[in-house]
């Protein structure tokens, strides 16, 4: 018996890669199922953001509020979901929104860390990437909502872990932190920070008024526009679910990020030729929605899932589930300045302006990310070690991991051809 590999005599037929162990062993079912299970609680927050983005049409109708008010209203979530996870006219629907936030704050902290723990190495990537997947089945549902509702309100007339507080591990996390810590934390919280800042959210919650920009002013129309961004976002999610394990996370993370340059530079380019126009030009109406429905798509197969990904694998299993909390933490925040902050943005630097700035966030990301963040796609916990703790200087361990693993599965096939040569002579 060699490394689980039974031998024997009468195999005198066989060759030496007839013994070679599979690399790619069976997906653990329970650990599947566990991840799916978890994940689900993440559809809570898709399915808000949905909702909002069509129904604060409405809602500012109705209640004659404020553009600010209706940024509050938008991004309040993500405040309420950061503490609750941790711990006038519209009075109504902010209660509304802090009940909500109890559950979406419960399902971004508490998902991705159990499903990092209970998920193999050889499916990490994939089960990680649940939570996105469900975050985008909630969208696509509360935007199909809204146009359920929308149609319902035209044509019927309706309206309507260990018993501790982690003091230490907050100490060794920001007090005194190894230079592998260090690193760790640095791309845990850089890839939360920028998953957000290049204004992906603006895009999403904020939808019916870019195709209001664009010269789409009928209300079905937007809302059908807005139910196509979550249908995009939602195919292409699940894409990213399937290349996570195959093409890894640094590829991904640096195609993603690049490609919101190019759409987020068109997309501004495209809205200030329509905003500069005093009629409508069909062909940069046209490139508008592309590249909307384009933004969505290529966050999806990257910086979507792959923040999620990345930042729970990364930190020692004693430093997870703290590490992990202040990367959502730092998530949200970014989330809720962004999208309570797009329409006062918009209205100080022009709508193609915001989408040129994020477009900026986005560069920055992309050699934020070139230069920090080494590939982790199947490696161990010890090999992370040597991965991390020198911030511009990883590529070089990262060549000598690859060289061991090379020499390794080298020796590992001349002793399988000894073992087999030798048990052949007996």
């Amino acid at each position: 018996d060699n490394n689980g590999v039974s031998i024997s005599v009468a195999d005198d037929n066989k060759t030496v890669a007839d013994f070679e162990v599979s690399k790619k062993p069976k997906r653990n079912k329970f650990a599947f199922a566990c991840s799916i299970l978890a994940s689900l609680a993440s559809i809570l927050l898709g399915y808000d953001i949905g909702v909002m983005s069509g129904a604060i049409i409405y809602i500012k109708d109705d209640l004659k509020i404020s553009d600010v008010q209706v940024e509050i209203l938008v991004g309040i979530l993500n405040l309420y979901s950061l503490l609750m996870g941790f711990a006038t006219n519209y009075a109504f629907l902010m209660v509304g929104r802090f009940v909500a936030g109890i559950g979406v704050g419960f399902a971004l902290l508490i998902a991705p860390v159990y499903t990092a723990e209970v998920s193999p190495a050889s499916s990490r990537g994939f089960l990680n990437s649940f939570p996105e997947v469900f975050i985008n089945i909630g969208l696509l549902l509360g935007y199909v909502s809204n146009y359920a509702f929308s149609k319902l309100q035209t044509d019927l007339g309706w309206r309507v872990q260990k018993q501790t507080h982690g003091e230490g591990v907050w100490k060794e996390l920001f007090l005194h932190p190894t230079p592998v810590v260090r690193h760790v934390l640095i791309c845990a919280i850089g890839i939360h920070f920028f998953q957000q800042a290049i204004g992906l959210d603006s895009v999403v919650l904020y939808s019916p008024r870019i195709f209001e920009k664009a010269g789409i002013t009928s209300s079905d129309h937007k809302l059908l526009a807005t139910m196509a961004v979550g249908l995009s976002k939602t195919i292409f999610i699940l894409v990213a679910t399937f290349l996570l394990d195959k093409m890894g996370r640094r590829p991904l993370l640096l195609i993603s990020s690049g490609g919101m340059v190019v759409i987020l530079a068109t997309l501004g380019f495209s809205l200030t030729i329509i905003g500069h126009s005093d009629n409508k030009i069909t062909w940069a109406v046209g490139l508008c929605i592309t590249m909307v429905l384009s933004s969505v798509a290529v966050f999806s197969i990257g910086m979507g899932p792959i923040a999620w990904v990345y930042s729970t694998e990364i930190f020692p299993l004693r430093l997870r589930a703290q590490g992990a909390s202040i990367g959502v933490a730092v998530n949200r925040v970014t989330s809720g300045v962004i999208s309570m902050s797009f329409i006062s943005l918009y209205e100080a630097i022009t709508i193609g302006g915001a989408f040129f700035l994020y477009a900026g966030v986005a560069l920055v990301a992309f050699f934020f990310f070139f230069t920090f963040l080494p590939e982790t796609q199947g490696k161990t916990l010890e090999e992370m070690e040597w991965l991390f703790g020198k911030l511009v200087g990883w590529r070089d361990e990262a060549q000598k991991l690859k060289r061991e693993r090379k020499m390794n599965e080298a020796n590992h096939q001349i002793q399988l051809g000894n073992n087999l040569t030798t048990d052949r002579r007996c």
